[in-house]
């Protein structure tokens, strides 16, 4: 086993950590994730000190909060023209103190991922994420990975940047796999289970999801995410970015990762060792858990989240997974096999067409339809081409333009 890489993700290499509470900044601070990480900040303000925090531009007023209560030094917005709107919340904030340094643009986040701190927290939405993420592995930082899409689209620059043990990742289900794995070393490990919820329509069969709406799609029955998240929890594509990211992170071929439909969401993953020995880490569904995995490993944060009362009865129910019904991890495996811009092309295709079905302009089932042809227009690339921004860039812009004229042309058939 000497012979192959290092995991981005090794629970067995650990970063000393400096003296005192540890300098955090959080990217999409205002998202799901970043307001949980500050909730755990301001909690343990011995452990850790936020000084710098970004988001995309929609929430001014809860962004300037968020500097006051933290007292960061710095605060970035991706949306130039909210500039004006964030400095003005900013100064009803502060008053007569001095407001903390705006940045703004495209590359604003990305300044903030390389300043000067312990932990970069990417919890940023989309692959917008990845020049955030490579920034952050350029500076030395510890970088605790929420944002999976920029793992996906550009998995080989990520890779090349990247220490052994330098990416801390905290999707829930991989947080879990990351403190399994420490059980034991790489060769004793057979393979990684990652468990799904299976959504709202778990159960269905494809006929079933023909007439599914919007609403339908949004009530999922575990967590509480983004739009397009939970979307991409009912097509399963979210299950899908994570066989992909478990293999990029943990060096394991894709024919031993496994999913796993768990209804409860209490099993977030489990890995089988080669002894027959099956590790798996359970807590009640609750991000804040994986969250003080990323920003304070290898120590544990007290009570960072609720653990299980074992004085009540419950039951634990394992399914296998619908390929039929939901074969987003098929395709997923198969654009991920394939490497080089194929997983940005699915991503991005993905993306556009569930915008298009949140907009009412795209039936449920034409998500992974769409997906599909897009995927398979875009063929397999050239063996040995390496991978630069610039080609994710491109493949990105291509599948989002061929995935909208397609949804369109999908939308009009679904019509007639």
């Amino acid at each position: 086993m000497s012979d192959r890489p290092a995991p981005l993700a090794d629970p067995h290499v650990v970063f000393d950590p400096a003296a005192g509470p540890r300098d955090i900044v959080i990217l999409g601070s205002t998202g799901s994730i970043g307001t949980q990480a500050i909730d755990l900040a301001l909690r343990n303000p011995d452990r850790f000190r936020v000084t710098a925090l970004s988001a995309a531009g929609g929430r001014v007023g809860l962004l300037a909060e968020q500097a006051r209560l933290l007292r960061v030094e710095k605060v970035a917005i991706a949306r130039e023209d909210a500039a004006p709107a964030l400095k003005e919340a900013l100064s009803a904030q502060y008053g007569t103190e001095p407001a903390p340094e705006v940045l703004a643009g495209p590359d604003a986040a990305s300044e903030l991922a390389a300043s000067a701190c312990h932990t970069v927290l990417n919890g940023i939405t989309g692959s917008i994420g990845l020049a955030p993420t490579l920034a952050a592995l350029r500076a030395g930082r510890t970088l605790a990975l929420a944002n999976k899409e920029s793992l996906i689209v550009g998995g080989p620059l990520v890779k090349a940047l990247a220490r052994p043990g330098q990416i801390i990742p905290v999707d829930s289900e991989h947080a879990a796999l990351f403190q399994a794995l420490a059980a034991g070393t790489r060769a004793d490990v057979r393979k990684l289970v990652v468990t799904a919820s299976g959504g709202p329509f778990r159960g269905r069969t494809r006929a079933e999801l023909a007439g599914v709406t919007v609403k339908d799609a949004l009530a999922h029955p575990t967590w509480a995410m983004g739009p397009v998240i939970t979307v991409n929890s009912a097509t399963l594509v979210n299950k899908g970015l994570e066989v992909i990211e478990a293999h990029l992170l943990y060096d394991i071929p894709f024919d031993r990762i496994e999913v796993v439909v768990h209804p409860q969401s209490y099993v977030h993953s489990m890995v089988e060792f080669t002894d027959g020995s099956t590790l798996a880490q359970a807590t009640p569904p609750d991000m804040r858990g994986p969250i003080a995995i990323g920003l304070g490993w290898p120590q544990r944060i007290p009570d960072a989240a609720p653990a299980f009362d074992w004085t009540k009865a419950s039951t634990w129910e394992f399914f296998p997974l619908d390929t039929e019904a939901f074969p987003a991890v098929g395709l997923a495996r198969h654009v991920g096999t394939l490497g080089g811009t194929a997983p940005a092309v699915f991503n991005a295709a993905n993306e556009e067409c569930v915008e298009a079905f949140l907009a009412g302009r795209l039936p449920f089932t034409a998500i992974m339809d769409t997906v599909s042809a897009v995927v398979d227009e875009h063929g397999t690339p050239e063996p040995g081409t390496s991978l630069t921004v610039q080609d994710v860039l491109e493949a990105e812009a291509w599948a989002r333009a061929r995935a909208r004229e397609m949804a369109a042309r999908a939308a009009v058939e679904a019509r007639a």
